[in-house]
């Protein structure tokens, strides 16, 4: 999760002999391990099973932990948020420095050196199996009304993980979607560089980038940048460390704090990074991920993806069992589960459905299919776009196209090929149904697909 207080306010932990104090409460590490000749790695039962050690092997030499545990925000770990914000459970208030978090469980503990909850967990020698009752970061011993579960295997030098969110909160309301980390990992001192590629032509060998530091002040040193080939690497001075790849998602935030170069676990210098994808969470919500951890030089992480990745030629969004990570403004849908389509209720302004973040060339893509259910009064929706290196529409990316307000289900055909300003590199879409909300209107839709 995106933590960070100033530096000079920050009270150094202490690493003592087989314990560690956070915030001066002595805890007993609870060590579970995977290894094989390429890695090694390691989850803290102690505090809900985050990944706490992170190693590269050479046959039986091991090399140093490259995981920052500074305090329980930090480690490789889940961590979800949503409102309301702040989040006051039966008027328990949140620390003031957290409190725009709002709705924030996370895996390790909380602010206040409490630490979740595992409730089961087992280890094969394959697979590590973890399952918790996470507590909430802005708040003094608040567990979350929901359930984490963990699944790690490894492979070589490539960590498999599998995470799944339970939930089953009383508060019932359906707040707007909002950045997940999926997940997030923070580094030791020496690996303080993020190499990714943001380029517009994925895939093709292009030059990397460094994501460059933000200077401490004002203290939030995060930089938010597309990875549009999907990973970014946590490297040394010499480009060797572990890259963090989680399919589909191209928003990342990520960045250093502190003085890059010497510090370990307990040091406060770290470098972060998170894959983002904008999620709504319901109360009642199962929501999962996969990522993979690729230990090894930047070229073994990038070369990695390139082996493995599934090829997409264009966008398909079938909306049969969830939302696809599209998210909305000024709308809301009948919630979870989603059975087949979403159906969104739009009783305000300018309803907005917004696509989760691609990189795509617009030649390639000549027209859209969108099977959908108009109930709205009025004869257009608009399709919107955004293109490589902005961070919004510009005025005329936007194509009105005539609908049916009948409440019937229709494939429409949006046409794009040829349509003025329909050009360069596409990277996110946004569907606007009408422009006038009001208490009956509706919107069905099945699937959004691109010809």
């Amino acid at each position: 999760m995106p933590r960070f207080i100033t530096l000079c306010l920050c009270v150094p932990l202490l690493l003592l002999w087989n314990q560690h104090l956070v915030g001066g409460v002595k805890r007993n590490p609870k060590m579970t391990y995977l290894e094989n000749d390429y890695l090694k790695i390691g989850a803290d039962l102690s505090i809900g099973g985050s990944i706490t050690y992170l190693s590269k092997k050479d046959g039986k030499k091991e090399g140093p932990n490259m995981v920052n545990s500074y305090d329980w925000g930090r480690q490789i770990q889940m961590s979800f948020y949503s409102g309301p914000q702040p989040f006051e459970p039966n008027g328990k208030k949140p620390h003031s420095h957290w409190k725009q978090l709002g709705w924030n469980p996370i895996q390790s503990g909380d602010a206040s050196n409490n630490p979740s909850k595992v409730l089961k967990h087992s280890n094969d020698g394959k697979e590590i199996y973890v399952k918790t009752i996470p507590m909430h970061w802005p708040l003094n011993n608040q567990p979350g009304q929901c359930i984490f579960e963990s699944w790690i295997k490894i492979e070589e030098n490539i960590v498999h993980i599998k995470s799944k969110l339970t939930n089953a909160r009383d508060d019932k309301t359906q707040y707007p979607g909002r950045n997940q980390e999926v997940p997030a990992l923070y580094s030791n001192a020496p690996w303080y560089r993020n190499i990714t590629y943001t380029g517009d032509k994925p895939y093709t060998g292009g030059e990397l980038v460094e994501i460059s530091r933000k200077p401490e002040t004002p203290p939030f040193p995060w930089n938010r940048f597309q990875a549009t080939e999907e990973w970014t690497a946590l490297v040394d001075k010499n480009d060797e460390g572990f890259g963090v790849w989680s399919p589909k998602a191209q928003e990342y935030l990520g960045g250093f704090a502190g003085k890059p170069g010497k510090g370990g676990t307990k040091s406060s210098p770290t470098n972060y990074v998170s894959p983002l994808q904008t999620e709504i969470l319901d109360h009642n919500i199962e929501h999962a991920y996969e990522y993979k951890l690729i230990v090894g030089s930047v070229k073994t992480i990038r070369d990695y993806v390139y082996a493995n990745r599934s090829e997409s030629k264009g966008l398909n969004y079938t909306f049969k069992e969830d939302r696809q990570h599209w998210y909305y403004r000024n709308a809301i849908d009948t919630g979870f589960p989603i059975k087949n389509e979403l159906h969104l209720k739009l009783d305000k302004n300018n309803p907005m459905l917004i696509s989760p973040l691609f990189c795509l060339e617009a030649k390639t893509i000549q027209s859209l299919r969108i099977r959908a259910a108009f109930t709205t009064g009025e004869k257009k929706a608009t399709l919107i776009w955004v293109r490589h290196g902005e961070k919004k529409p510009v005025k005329g990316d936007a194509f009105a196209f005539p609908i049916k307000s009948d409440g019937k289900m229709r494939t429409y055909e949006v046409k794009l090929s040829g349509t003025s300003n329909w050009n360069g590199t596409i990277i996110k879409l946004m569907l606007k149904p009408c422009r006038k909300g009001a208490d009956n209107k509706r919107l069905r839709i099945e699937y959004i697909r691109s010809e």
